[in-house]
């Protein structure tokens, strides 16, 4: 009879083992998001989990890379990206569904300086000399060539006349995120990020704030992929809500749908 019981436990504990994978990939949505999205989206992950017991497991990164591991065939559920040029090709590879496409977010482009600069407010119009500023400094943003913020940020100095002047000072970062550390870390005198980035990072100072009309747009698209668990669905859902609305406006960005209960 302990022979038999022993048997049916060790049965047991093998079948439970052989399940359990399955039923985590079941329970778990994997989502690629621009790295300006971090803090923001951690706090709802945590808020949807809590909600419906589905895990989520994020990466951040440059939306340009996420758009091209996507392409890879990466086991991701959901894309979120800085700007709508990624989006767009995702949706031209046929790697996101267009119908799930919404475009959630606004944010500004800021010049930041480390905390301790003495450079203080600057008003960033045509003509500016961003090259006298940095001095004997370098400024760093996102690569230029293909990170959402480092687009805006050279689309907006050749707009203002600024751009040859100052393009051998740049320091092209991978992501957003990691040029904001360069400024924190005193390793670049200024910097050119989003208003939202600057508002996490208690080692840098706004000092300038880019005009509007002086770059496109900075939308953040959401999109489920052509893969995505029928949980994705759900989760576009979510982040329409009221909750998840005063959580990205507490991070700075503003809602651009109408928010649902």
């Amino acid at each position: 009879m302990r022979s038999l019981t022993g048997l049916l436990a060790a049965l047991s504990v093998l079948f439970g083992l052989a399940q359990s994978p399955a039923l985590a990939d079941d329970k778990t949505l994997t989502i690629f998001a621009a790295a300006s999205l971090k803090n923001a989206l951690d706090d709802i992950d945590a808020a949807f989990t809590a909600k419906t017991g589905v895990k989520i497991e994020s990466s951040y990164a440059a939306s340009s890379v996420l758009a091209q591991q996507i392409e890879q065939d990466g086991p991701v559920d959901i894309f979120a990206s800085a700007d709508t040029d990624w989006m767009d090709y995702a949706v031209q590879k046929k790697t996101v569904k267009e119908t799930t496409r919404v475009n959630l977010l606004s944010n500004s482009l800021v010049l930041i300086a480390p905390k301790t600069s003495l450079i203080d407010e600057v008003t960033i119009e045509p003509g500016f000399d961003l090259a006298k500023l940095a001095g004997d400094g370098k400024i760093v943003t996102g690569d230029v060539r293909n990170v959402p913020v480092g687009r805006y940020a050279k689309s907006a100095l050749e707009k203002l006349g600024a751009w040859s002047a100052v393009e051998s000072k740049f320091v092209r970062a991978e992501n957003v995120r990691a040029a904001l550390l360069l400024v924190a870390r005193n390793e670049a005198a200024l910097g050119i990020v989003y208003a939202t980035d600057a508002k996490i990072e208690p080692g840098v100072k706004i000092v300038g704030t880019f005009p509007a009309n002086s770059h496109q747009p900075i939308i953040y698209p959401f999109a489920a992929t052509t893969t995505a668990k029928a949980e994705a669905a759900d989760y576009l859902a979510f982040l329409r809500t009221s909750a998840c609305k005063a959580i990205f406006e507490r991070y700075g960005f503003t809602f651009l749908v109408s928010p649902t209960t």
